[in-house]
């Protein structure tokens, strides 16, 4: 194996390790039952209505939609490669399946243990994001999605990603009081992990980018 192949298999199964980590966090965010992060609201809500299918698979079926959502938006401009998503978004709804069951028999009854399951929960969360970030192989189906509408109507990333996080909110709460008549899913702990998240992924980037990256790079022969 040359080097090239041998730093990209690296940096893939860090990638991997990455997607673990933010399963977990969003598991153990769940497990507040305060919220989860923006971005699992609306498949959050969707295992409430609808719980013969776990958490992890509307997560599967939520990243499917965002993927096929990249390719009305890019057409002929879509990178095929990035169909590579598909099965990592699996990885990441089993690994949240898993994150679940393990949490399974612990009950937290009281509303501070609850915040601190969705702080907890958000930094793991942030750690793994900030992983995939140092791996930098391919980007997780909700970045893509809000790449490709910054691509497509030429506006900056971050605006986008703004817009797209709020969105998800709205569609979560309005799904909620569409099947419970009432809020459900999306709580504060959501507000909380939407505005910390960032804090918590640049602190890690800066903490862990240099010595990871170290690890990165191939010694094996051309």
């Amino acid at each position: 194996m040359n080097k090239h192949k041998f730093e990209l298999t690296k940096r893939y199964i860090l990638f991997i390790v990455s997607l673990l980590f933010s399963a977990l966090g969003v598991a153990i965010t769940k497990k507040g039952e305060l919220g989860v992060s923006p971005i699992s609201s609306v498949a959050n809500v969707m295992s409430f209505q609808f719980s013969q299918l776990s958490l992890g698979s509307w997560l599967i079926i939520w990243n499917c939609v965002l993927i096929l959502g990249q390719i009305l938006l890019l057409r002929k401009k879509y990178q095929w490669i990035q169909l590579l998503q598909v099965p990592l978004s699996f990885l990441f709804g089993w690994f949240t399946d898993f994150g679940t069951w393990m949490l399974s028999l612990f009950e937290p009854n009281h509303y501070l243990l609850r915040l601190g399951l969705v702080l907890a929960g958000t930094i793991v969360l942030g750690f793994g994001i900030s992983l995939a970030v140092i791996a930098d192989v391919i980007m997780n189906s909700g970045e893509a999605f809000v790449k490709a509408i910054s691509d497509t109507i030429h506006k900056e990333f971050g605006n986008v990603k703004i817009a797209f996080d709020i969105s998800c909110v709205v569609l979560a709460v309005i799904l909620s009081f569409l099947f419970f008549h009432t809020l459900v899913g999306t709580r504060e702990g959501t507000v909380i992990a939407a505005l910390c998240t960032g804090f918590v992924v640049k602190f890690f980037n800066g903490l862990l980018r240099k010595p990871v990256e170290k690890l990165l790079i191939a010694k094996t022969k051309e």
